[in-house]
């Protein structure tokens, strides 16, 4: 006879589709790694026809691989968006040439164009701002750039911890988007909790940024793992949601999804419809096929995969 006889605590039940949930994942975007995506039998079988995919271009990762894994994606009907890390990028020259092969192998159109994780820059850039002012992607004739954007502030920027930096930064390449045909969107770092988000996408609009949004959500993960990501992602306040639930003993060992969060802005866009927030983008955290899986579950026709079983 056991001496502890706790009950076994049930799993939440699963969210159920809602018409709100629907809209607000329809063309979702989603985030891949050159090593991720090999993981990957058949991205057909997981996601819609179309998906915008972002690859992430970490330090040290050969640009052969990036482009060798666009060209698959592309290959496979989706529309491919590879990061330009500018810290990362020696010189124009270098710039250049990862535009020519992208766009000559891999039919490439679109960029996220950012800062880059590394500490010090390479060479010649330190920000996407100087990436936007080489004029090499309007002269490649991209047809989409986004930026990054940070709904909890970045400390690599404004380091006392206000957004006077990244707003500045982000008020600039709205300034940008009158200079170029290419069409432009906020890409940002994934949050967990929806009302400051909700309150950082208000302040945009108030301080004339017109930019639509693509808001990061992480993807169903266990919570250990989400935690580590969000600490070194430099996740801000939200990363609270996420300690209270590991303080939770009968939810640690429940993996995290972002049932709520998504609820939430779903609803606020819903009631809102001129809400700059249009689109969300997936960290799949916890597994692409984890991800596309929620996403089919909860997103209804327009998240079904392009070879439905």
């Amino acid at each position: 006879m056991a001496l502890l006889n706790f009950r076994r605590k049930e799993a939440p039940a699963p969210v159920l589709p809602t018409a709100e949930i629907e809209a607000f994942l329809q063309e979702y975007s989603i985030e891949v790694m050159p090593r991720t995506a090999e993981k990957v039998e058949d991205f057909r079988t997981l996601l819609p026809d179309g998906t915008r995919i972002y690859i992430a271009h970490i330090e040290g990762t050969p640009i052969e691989d990036m482009v060798a894994t666009a060209k698959r994606l592309n290959t496979d009907g989706y529309r491919v968006m590879p990061h330009f890390p500018a810290r990362i990028i020696k010189d124009k020259a270098t710039l250049a040439d990862w535009i020519a092969r992208y766009q000559g192998e891999a039919d490439v159109k679109q960029a996220l164009l950012l800062a880059g994780g590394v500490t010090s820059p390479h060479g010649d850039f330190s920000d996407s701002m100087q990436l936007m002012e080489t004029g090499l992607f309007d002269q490649a004739g991209f047809e989409r750039l986004h930026v990054a954007g940070h709904p909890e502030g970045n400390r690599d920027i404004d380091t006392d911890g206000t957004m006077t930096g990244v707003t500045a930064a982000l008020k600039w390449k709205n300034e940008f988007q009158t200079r170029t045909d290419a069409k432009m969107a906020i890409a940002t770092q994934f949050a967990f909790e929806a009302k400051p988000i909700i309150a950082w996408a208000d302040s945009l609009k108030e301080a004339g940024i017109t930019l639509p949004v693509h808001i990061g959500i992480a993807g169903p993960a266990k919570l250990q793992t989400l935690i580590k990501f969000a600490i070194a992602c430099g996740v801000g306040p939200s990363l609270k949601v996420l300690q209270k639930r590991a303080l939770d003993v009968t939810k640690l060992l429940l993996p995290y999804e972002p049932a709520d969060v998504i609820s939430e802005l779903a609803l606020h866009k819903a009631a809102n419809p001129d809400f700059n927030i249009s689109h969300v983008h997936f960290f799949p955290l916890g597994g692409i096929k984890t991800n596309a899986t929620w996403a089919i579950e909860n997103g209804g026709d327009a998240a079904q995969p392009a070879n439905a079983v």
